[in-house]
């Protein structure tokens, strides 16, 4: 089975260990319209890099060669049938700098696509997997937990991957009965601009609402800063020390790498926790309660840390090597009337409305074109604004070299091999 196949199979598997029954936990005598922000600001980390080019081929998940990118997804739900042809649309402050209004439209519907073949027909996934967790110069006692498919049950499997698990989140969606809308669409697609803010007076009103949403955001709730390295230092055997610019609004960090063994095959997994947690339900937004509850139990970093080290020969066997890293934002919560705190009054409560604000700030840092691109007892960082022409010559002769002699070493093609791109 491919690397990729492989690990497409993890995370089938790993979807399996957070199976919850899919039910809200927003319960009211009368259903409501629900209203979901969801903000994000992606940078790509990659001092030295040698293939700018190639990373348009990874889309919008790293923010591209220009820059960090700023995201936003709007999505609404409503129990409330239209007075005639379903229309919404959200206000915008004009800080947004994208016109006054954005359009909420129902997005078409799917074809289903016949799937021929036995339902029940399953492949057993095979695979080794080295785990190692904790900011350290030295690999811990106890590590690597070592998973082998060919010698675990999937309920050994199961309960070996699973970490901790945050509080289920269940967006607006299509559903019988209710009306779904979202931005962006076919309608109004933009690029949100690079200084774009969310700050100031917010309205979503439409004819399948029974009153307008009307909020404001602040600071806290604007667009996060985005994830800037300050140095990489080490290589594969030393291990790597990293550090960040602290974000003004994070209220927690996380860092997970994931490569391969490229003589053994086996994958090879760490984490920033400083307990053993596979991180695979922590690379997206949390709750404020999930947060300050994986801080307690010391497995996401606490938002003074500006600093983490991978031990050394973790990656050792392995060519390429990524840090997936992510800054969690204050996520926010509104209803109008808003939720009493007397326990009485809130059996009675019913809101007309609720909005979910959530934020985070992600990147990829790429450790094997800095261990290639830079000595370790130099600065690792390149500032955007400085010529890096002149320090790549070497990384890109090789890369063009393997590309004509047939080898796929590139670090974007090897991270497509792993991640599946």
């Amino acid at each position: 089975m491919s690397i990729q196949r492989r690990f497409c199979a993890i995370i089938i598997l790993i979807s399996l260990c957070y199976a919850i029954p899919a039910f809200s936990a927003e319960k009211a005598k009368k259903p409501y319209p629900r209203y979901w922000m969801s903000i994000e600001t992606n940078n790509m980390s990659m001092p030295g890099m040698g293939e700018m080019g190639d990373m348009r081929g990874l889309g919008g998940m790293f923010g591209g060669i220009g820059g960090p990118k700023r995201t936003l997804y709007l999505q609404l739900n409503s129990p409330y049938k239209a007075s005639s042809d379903p229309n919404a649309t959200h206000d915008i402050p004009p800080g947004m700098k994208m016109g006054d209004t954005l359009p909420l439209l129902i997005p078409p519907k799917e074809r289903v696509t016949e799937v021929k073949g036995d339902e029940n027909e399953y492949e057993k996934p095979r695979f080794r997997l080295k785990i190692y967790w904790g900011c350290s110069d030295k690999v811990r006692q106890g590590q690597p937990r070592i998973i082998d498919t060919d010698k675990m049950s999937i309920e050994e499997f199961s309960k070996a991957m699973s970490g901790r698990a945050p509080s289920r989140q269940y967006p607006p969606t299509p559903r019988s009965g209710w009306i779904y809308s979202e931005w962006p669409n076919e309608k109004k697609r933009m690029d949100v601009k690079k200084d774009s803010s969310l700050i100031g007076e917010h309205i979503i009103h439409g004819n399948y609402l029974p009153d307008t949403i009307k909020f404001k955001l602040g600071d806290r709730h604007d667009f996060m800063a985005p994830v800037e390295v300050a140095s990489v230092k080490g290589d594969s055997l030393k291990g790597y020390k990293f550090s960040w610019k602290s974000i003004p609004t994070a209220i927690g960090y996380f860092a997970s790498a994931m490569s391969n063994n490229e003589k053994t095959g086996e994958m090879i997994l760490w984490t920033s926790s400083e307990a053993y947690d596979t991180g695979w339900g922590l690379m997206d937004y949390l709750s404020n309660d999930d947060v300050k509850r994986f801080i307690k139990e010391k497995v996401v970093m606490a938002p003074e840390v500006t600093s983490c080290e991978i031990p050394a020969g973790v990656f050792k066997d392995a060519g390429f090597a990524g840090v997936q890293f992510i800054a969690y934002g204050s996520e926010l919560n509104l209803t109008q009337p808003p939720m009493p705190n007397d326990p009485k009054e809130r059996e009675k409560w019913n809101p007309v409305w609720s909005v979910k604000v959530r934020l985070k700030s992600t990147s990829m840092i790429m450790l094997e074109e800095m261990e290639r691109g830079h000595s370790s007892d130099k600065p690792e960082f390149i500032q955007e604004d400085e010529p890096i022409v002149e320090s790549l010559p070497k990384a890109k002769s090789k890369d063009i070299a393997d590309e004509e002699s047939g080898k796929d070493s590139s670090p974007i093609k090897k991270l497509r091999g792993i991640f599946g791109f």
